[in-house]
């Protein structure tokens, strides 16, 4: 009842103003729907956007929303039931499976945009076929290990550049009376997935099999190597005493403190929730790789992209094709983003704001990226999950070979929860 309403006021909103979805269009233009989560169609960089669309082309846009809850499974039931709207925003992660990708929506990679997207968005919004899903248009970030140069400088020592420098890194931090790393345990669940990301970004066919369930996490070495990795830095007081009561609103405290050293974390969060109540302020800190077991030389992670996706059953195909190439006109795609904290998606993007943390680390980081893969890519894959296993054995509670499994079981459980089937990712 509550969906029939909002389309009511839709479809009479629409009729005030001569326009319709999939009636004829009217002198005004044709009108567009968006439709996308609650939270995400507020964004300031999306307001500007969809105003200077209508204020420039004479068309308009219908956005359509359900709470960040609901979306997921109500977007894909409008889908799957003829309600698709023009275009949908979606990430490129796991909750696609809802969906019947080759069917239901536009692949994009012959459009004469496509060779502004940097690798690193092209990437993202990329399937394992080579298809591009979407016009990434969203803030950006690189995940990796932020530190504390100065810090690290007054003690003489230096950032780590392979695993084994990392290890010895924390071990000395540790000895000397420092936590080498806040791993905010207390409802943070982000840090696994960047161990993950390399063992499945540079093996597509290792996650084809574990998508098809020909294979487990405990056929994978390189998983038991990261929950040993946790096990071991653990033991080793590399996270602290604290760790497993250090949330989301610890982690400012702590590093500008200098209580703890380096923090598993984005670029981004500096400019949004980093609140420099102790000694040290953002300009202290720098970016070198995540080192958890699973790639020697370590590991960022690419930004998570919301993706602009062209519905092969909406009302206005052609001129949803037309409104992606208006969002990826340089002039348009900088006035939206002007003073946006975030990574270019785009090779012409100028007027963002780039952290000179990352561009400070651009040559580590054009070497040791990897594309969004485990929390995007492997179906049925749960931060909460992955990280409530990894507690249970940091409290005792199994072991290695027992965390794996439930990691295993998680997944499982999660692919039955969400109705999908397991099949080749993307």
């Amino acid at each position: 009842m509550k969906r029939l309403y909002l389309y009511l006021c839709l479809f009479l909103a629409a009729a005030l103003l001569l326009t319709g979805c999939g009636g004829p269009d009217s002198s005004d233009g044709v009108t567009l729907t968006i439709l996308g989560k609650e939270s995400d169609l507020g964004k300031p960089y999306l307001t500007r956007l969809f105003q200077l669309y209508q204020d420039t082309t004479g068309n308009h846009l219908q956005l359509i929303s359900y709470k960040d809850a609901d979306f997921e499974t109500q977007a894909a039931r409008d889908v799957a039931e003829g309600r698709a709207p023009d275009i949908l925003l979606h990430f490129h992660n796991a909750d696609l499976n809802r969906y019947q990708v080759d069917a239901d929506f536009c692949y994009l990679e012959e459009q004469a945009w496509v060779s502004d997207l940097t690798d690193s968005a092209r990437a993202y919004c990329t399937d394992s076929s080579g298809h591009l899903l979407g016009l990434p248009f969203w803030e950006s970030s690189v995940s990796g290990c932020y530190y504390n140069k100065t810090l690290l400088s007054q003690l003489g020592l230096k950032a780590a550049g392979t695993q084994a420098e990392f290890d010895t890194l924390c071990q000395v931090l540790s000895e000397i009376g420092y936590t080498p790393i806040c791993w905010p345990a207390d409802g943070c669940t982000w840090m696994p997935q960047f161990a993950l990301d390399p063992v499945f970004a540079d093996d597509p066919d290792l996650l084809d099999r574990l998508n098809r369930g020909e294979i487990g996490y405990g056929d994978i070495p390189a998983v038991a190597d990261m929950v040993q990795w946790v096990k071991t830095a653990k033991e080793n007081g590399w996270f602290g005493n604290s760790y497993g009561s250090t949330g989301w609103s610890n982690i400012a405290p702590l590093l500008s403190s200098g209580q703890a050293v380096m923090a598993f974390i984005w670029d981004t969060w500096f400019y949004t929730d980093f609140t420099a109540d102790g000694p040290y302020t953002m300009d202290d800190f720098a970016l070198m790789p995540v080192f958890m077991g699973t790639a020697e030389e370590g590991t960022y992670e690419g930004g998570n992209l919301n993706m602009m996706m062209v519905c092969k059953s909406g009302s206005h195909v052609q001129e949803a094709l037309d409104f992606l190439a208006f969002c990826a006109t340089p002039e348009n795609y900088n006035a939206a983003f002007d003073g946006i904290s975030t990574v270019s998606c785009f090779r012409g993007q100028t007027t963002n704001i780039q952290s000179p943390m990352v561009t400070d680390a651009y040559s580590s980081v054009a070497a040791h990226e990897r594309v969004s893969t485990a929390a995007s890519k492997i179906i049925g894959y749960n931060a909460e999950d992955v990280m409530a296993a990894l507690n249970a054995m940091l409290r005792g509670e199994t072991d290695v070979a027992g965390c794996v499994k439930q990691l295993d079981d998680y997944r499982l459980e999660e692919i039955a929860l969400q109705g999908t089937v397991a099949g080749p990712a993307g």
